[in-house]
C-alpha cells in the first residue's frame, strides 16, 4: 500500500468511493508524489494457504453474500444482488448460466489460485466495466512469476489442506511452477468435500453439502516490450446442494480460456484479451436431505474480447480507451421423464438459442490538476441485443399442471388441474422476442487532498444494466415452472417480462478520510445515494399454498420496472494500541454499515437489505505469528419486503478467533469460528426449502447461518 501511514492496512479503506479512486489510480503511477494514494487492489499473500471459495477474502473489503451453495453465494453491492454488481475474473465475463444462478462467476475460482482482487462498489469508473449499477467485483489469477536465466527449469510450488469441522469439510490444494527469464508455466488445482453443516443448535442444515474441483495451465511469454498469457480452466462439480432452491446441482463442468496480449508503447500501453467459456450444467436430486426427481439441463457460452489502450498524454494527463464484445449463448431445456404424464412426452423447453450481445466502447481521462487536485472524467456505450427461439411445454394436451401427482416432490407449492404453459407457449412463439437497447454510462470522480493527514473524495456516476435473458425470456406460467425460476432464495415463482428496460441508476457518493500525524490511527466515514429508474423488481400476479397455513403460502411473481432508492452510510477505523518488541504490534479495527432500500411508489423495503451491522477486532503480529480476535453484530431485521413475503431475523453476534504462524515455507493456521455456537438465522439467507420439505408446519423459515467450527489448514510451498 502507498501510503505515508505504515500502521494502516489497505483492507481498511474501505468506502465506496475511496476503493473506485484507488482502482484507478492504482495501475498508473502520478507524477506528483507528494499526493497520497490509496491503493486498496488487495493481494492474497500467501494465497495457497488459502483454500475454499474467494467469498471470504471479499468479505474483509466490505461485500455481502446472498445464501446459495457452499460455493455460489451471490455477491451484494450497496443492497444490490446477482447481474446487478459485475463480477470480472482475469478480466473475462462469465454469465450464470442457470435459472437459479447456481454457477456465477466466483464459483469457478478457489481462493488458493487468487492473485489480486478489487472491489469498486457504487461509483464505479466507465473503465471498470459496464452492464452493471452496484459496482465492480474484479478477481485476478493470472500473475506471471519468470526465473532469472534461459533455462527453463523448476521455479515453485505449494501443497496446501485444509479441515472444518463444522460440514466436514476437506480440501486440497497444489500448485507448481517451471520457470525461465522470459517463460513460466503454472499449474494450480483444488479439491473440495464437505457434508452439511450444523447450526449453533447443533441441528443439520439440510441440503447444504457439495463437492468441487478446479484445475488452471497458465504459460506466459515475455520480452522486453511485450508479454503474452494463455489460461485453460477446467472445473467439476458432481453435485451442490442448494438448502434454499427447490432444484439441486447435480453436475457442472466447465472449460474456459482466456487469452492476454499486452505490449509497452511509447505513449503508453495497448492490451488484448480474448475469453471463452463453455458449461453443461445439470439441476435435479442427489441426496436423501432434499429428494424428488426432476432433471433441468443448461448448455452455455460466454465469448469475448477486449481492446484498450492507456496513453499517456502528458506527466499529469492520461487517456483510456477502450473497445469491447461479449458474447453469450444458452440452451435451457428440462427433459422429459419415460412413463411420466405430467413430465412428457416432450421435454419443456425454456430457453431456446438464447442470444445476449454487447457491443461497447469507452473513453476515460485521468488528471493531475495540482498538488491537490486529481479528476477522472469519463463514458461508455454499449449497444445490448438479446433473442429467443421458440419453446414447448411438456405437452400439448391438457393433462394437469405439469407437476401433479409426481411422488417425492413434497416441496412443490399447489398445482391447477389445468396447464396454462399450453397458451403460454403459444403467445411466447408468436410474439416478436428480439430486443435492443442502448446504454450510456457515465463517472465523474474527484479527489482533494486536504493535508497530508486529511482526504475528500467525491464521485457521480449514471450507470446501466440491461435484462438478463431469464428476466425476458421465462416464459411459462404454471406453478411449477416459475418455482424453477429465480435466484433469490424465497421459494417464489418468478415469470419473465420481454417488455422490461433497462436499469438506470444515479448514484453521488461521498467520502472523507482522516488519520493521525504519526500514523497511529485513521478514521473513513462514507455515505451514499442511488436513485434507480425501472429498477426490476416485481408484481405479485397469484400465489400457491399446499396446506391451510398463511405460513405455507408463495407468490407467483412476475419481473417488472419500477423506481428504486438506496442509499447507506459506513464508518470505520483502525488504531494501534501497543507497538513493542515484546509484544508485538496491537491494531484495533471497527467498522459500522448502514444500508437502507425501498420502492418509491410504495415506500416498501426492497428485497435482502442487510440491516445494521458492526465488525470490531484486535490483531496481533508478533515475529511469524499473527492473531485476531473479532466481534461481529449484526441488527435484528424487521423491514422486509412483503411482495416475497420475506422473513424477519432476530440480531445476533459472533466471535470469531484466529492464529496464524508462518515459519519460511510452512503456514499453519487454526481457525474457530462463531466461538460462542450461537444460533442465528441469515439476514440474506432466504428460506429453506429443503427443511419445508421435511415439515411443513413450520412454513418456510429462515436458513440458519454454521454453528462453532474448527478450521485448520496447513500448507508447504517449495
Amino acid at each position: 500500500m502507498s501510503n505515508h501511514n505504515s500502521v494502516i492496512n489497505s483492507r481498511y479503506a474501505l468506502s465506496p468511493l475511496a476503493l473506485c479512486i484507488a482502482s484507478l489510480v492504482s495501475p498508473y503511477v502520478l507524477a506528483d508524489d507528494s499526493i497520497e494514494v490509496i491503493e486498496v487492489q488487495g493481494q492474497n499473500v500467501n494465497s495457497h494457504a488459502n483454500l475454499g471459495s474467494a467469498e471470504q477474502l471479499l468479505t474483509e473489503l466490505g461485500v455481502d453474500f446472498s445464501a446459495a451453495g457452499g460455493v455460489s453465494s451471490l455477491p451484494i453491492l450497496n443492497g444490490m444482488m446477482g447481474d446487478r454488481v459485475k463480477v470480472l475474473v482475469d478480466g473475462a465475463d462469465i454469465t450464470a448460466a442457470c435459472g437459479n444462478q447456481m454457477n456465477p462467476p466466483l464459483s469457478y475460482i478457489s481462493a488458493n489460485q487468487v492473485s489480486s482482487y478489487q472491489v469498486v462498489a457504487g461509483v464505479s469508473p466507465v473503465s471498470a466495466g459496464g452492464d452493471n449499477i452496484a459496482g465492480v467485483i474484479q478477481v485476478n489469477t493470472i500473475a506471471p512469476q519468470y526465473g532469472e536465466n534461459d533455462t527453463l527449469s523448476w521455479h515453485s510450488g505449494y501443497l496446501s489442506a485444509q479441515y472444518r469441522s463444522t460440514n466436514n469439510a476437506q480440501a486440497v490444494g497444489v500448485g507448481a511452477r517451471l520457470a525461465s527469464d522470459t517463460f513460466s508455466l503454472n499449474y494450480q488445482g483444488s479439491f473440495e468435500d464437505a457434508d452439511s453443516y450444523e447450526d449453533g443448535n447443533g441441528d443439520l442444515v439440510l441440503d447444504t453439502l457439495y463437492r468441487l474441483q478446479n484445475h488452471a495451465l497458465t504459460a506466459a511469454l515475455r520480452d522486453d516490450k511485450q508479454q503474452l498469457v494463455v489460461k485453460l480452466t477446467r472445473q467439476k462439480i458432481p453435485f451442490q446442494g442448494f438448502p434454499n432452491q427447490y432444484m439441486d446441482m447435480t453436475d457442472n463442468t466447465s472449460y474456459g480460456l482466456i487469452a492476454q496480449y499486452k505490449r509497452t508503447v511509447d505513449s503508453g500501453e495497448f492490451q488484448a484479451q480474448v475469453n471463452y467459456n463453455d458449461v453443461k450444467h445439470e439441476m435435479g436430486f442427489f441426496t436423501d436431505e432434499k429428494t424428488g426427481m426432476m432433471p433441468m439441463n443448461t448448455d452455455a457460452q460466454d465469448f469475448s474480447y477486449q481492446l484498450n489502450w492507456r496513453l499517456n498524454l502528458d506527466a499529469d494527463t492520461t487517456l483510456l480507451l477502450g473497445q469491447e464484445y461479449y458474447g453469450y449463448r444458452i440452451d435451457d431445456w428440462w427433459p422429459a421423464i419415460e412413463g411420466s404424464m405430467m413430465m412428457g412426452p416432450n421435454d419443456y423447453v425454456n430457453i431456446n438459442d438464447g442470444e445476449r450481445d454487447r457491443y461497447t466502447g469507452f473513453v476515460e481521462l485521468q488528471k493531475q490538476l495540482n498538488n491537490n487536485w486529481w479528476v477522472s472524467a469519463g463514458t461508455r456505450i454499449e449497444y445490448v441485443q438479446t433473442n429467443a427461439g421458440e419453446v414447448q411445454p411438456y405437452s400439448d394436451m391438457t393433462i394437469g399442471d405439469g407437476m401433479n401427482g409426481m411422488s417425492g416432490m413434497g416441496n412443490m407449492p399447489a398445482m391447477n388441474m389445468t396447464d396454462p404453459n399450453q397458451d403460454a407457449a403459444k403467445e411466447f412463439n408468436v410474439m416478436d422476442r428480439a430486443r435492443s437497447n442502448t446504454l450510456v454510462d457515465a463517472s465523474l470522480l474527484l479527489r482533494y487532498q486536504i493535508s497530508n493527514e486529511d482526504e475528500l473524495q467525491f464521485g457521480l456516476a449514471r450507470k446501466n444494466r440491461a435484462p438478463n435473458l431469464y428476466e425476458r425470456y421465462s416464459w411459462g406460467v404454471s406453478s411449477m415452472s416459475t418455482s424453477m425460476i429465480g435466484w433469490f432464495g424465497d421459494g417464489n415463482g418468478y415469470i419473465g417480462n420481454p417488455d422490461l428496460d433497462p436499469e438506470t441508476a444515479h448514484t453521488i457518493s461521498t467520502s472523507y478520510t482522516k488519520s493521525a500525524k504519526d500514523g497511529q490511527w485513521q478514521i473513513t466515514a462514507n455515505a451514499w445515494y442511488t436513485q434507480v429508474y425501472d429498477y426490476i423488481d416485481v408484481t405479485v400476479v397469484g400465489s400457491t399454498n399446499r396446506t391451510d397455513m398463511p405460513a405455507t403460502q408463495r407468490n407467483t411473481l412476475q419481473f417488472t420496472n419500477l423506481d428504486a432508492t438506496l442509499y447507506g452510510t459506513k464508518l470505520e477505523g483502525i488504531i494501534r494500541v501497543v507497538d513493542s518488541k515484546n509484544a508485538g504490534t496491537w491494531d484495533l479495527t471497527a467498522a459500522l454499515t448502514s444500508t437502507r432500500g425501498e420502492r418509491d411508489d410504495s415506500d416498501d423495503p426492497l428485497y435482502q437489505i442487510m440491516p445494521l451491522h458492526s465488525k470490531v477486532a484486535l490483531e496481533q503480529q508478533l515475529g511469524k505469528w499473527q492473531n485476531s480476535l473479532s466481534w461481529q453484530w449484526v441488527d435484528s431485521k424487521t423491514r422486509v419486503d412483503p411482495r416475497r413475503l420475506e422473513n424477519q431475523t432476530d440480531s445476533y453476534s459472533l466471535v470469531n478467533l484466529a492464529t496464524k504462524a508462518t515459519w519460511d515455507k510452512l503456514t499453519v493456521r487454526l481457525v474457530i469460528t462463531n466461538l460462542l455456537d450461537e444460533y442465528y438465522q441469515q439476514p440474506l439467507g432466504g428460506v429453506s426449502i429443503a427443511q419445508f420439505n421435511v415439515d411443513q408446519s413450520q412454513g418456510f423459515s429462515q436458513l440458519a447461518g454454521q454453528g462453532r467450527s474448527l478450521n485448520a489448514g496447513i500448507s508447504y510451498a517449495f
